[in-house]
Formats: structure tokens, sequence, C-alpha cells
């Protein structure tokens, strides 16, 4: 997977809110939509409000968030609320660097506006 997104990266000479767009469109807007019509976890408005409440600088809120998701775990989470709510977030597998990507990309989003 990695080499296609790096393939595409390179082939449609994508910038770095470009590619950070692919892989969060990629990976999780599925799950964390714009809207409550997905129940299955937060929506990623709810996401990015309670982190940067908690993290207001980005390289806190990308660490944290990044981090957090790697090894997703009730006792560290900032979100008890959605885990009781929709049950812990499965551990994905996805490297670190990806993870930072995606994570800078939620804290310089504004999603209300899409």
């Amino acid at each position: 997977m990695k080499k296609i997104v790096l393939i595409l990266f390179l082939c449609l000479n994508l910038n770095a809110s470009n590619y950070q767009s692919l892989l969060f469109n990629g990976n999780c807007i599925t799950c964390h939509g714009l809207t409550e019509q997905n129940k299955s976890a937060p929506t990623i408005i709810e996401i990015q409000k309670r982190y940067k409440s908690a993290f207001p600088n980005k390289k806190d809120f990308v660490y944290y968030m990044s981090e957090w998701v790697y090894n997703p775990k009730e006792e560290t989470s900032i979100m008890k609320d959605a885990i009781e709510k929709y049950s812990l977030m499965p551990n994905l597998a996805y490297d670190k660097q990806t993870l930072k990507e995606i994570s800078e990309y939620i804290y310089k989003t504004n999603f209300k506006k899409q």
C-alpha cells in the first residue's frame, strides 16, 4: 500500500497538503465522517475540537494524536466518553509517519467548510 501511495504522490506531483488529504480520506473518513450519519465513531469535527482544546500547539497535537492512534488504549485516551459510546478504536497497524501526516492534516483542516 505504501508503494502505491508513493507512486501516486510522485506521478501526480502532489504537494504535502494534498498527500495528507489523500491519506486522511483514504483511511479515516469511513469511520470518522463529517456528520453524525456514521454511528461507528466520533466525527472528525468532534475529535479535532477535543484534541485542539487539549493540545492547542500543533506539535503537541500531532504527537499525542499519532501516538494514541498508533497504540490506542482507554487509559491514555482524552475521549473516554467516545470509547464508552463507540468502543475503543482498533489498532490499525499504520506506521508512525503516516499517522503524523494524517494528524497534521486534521490539525490544520477546517472541516466545517467541507
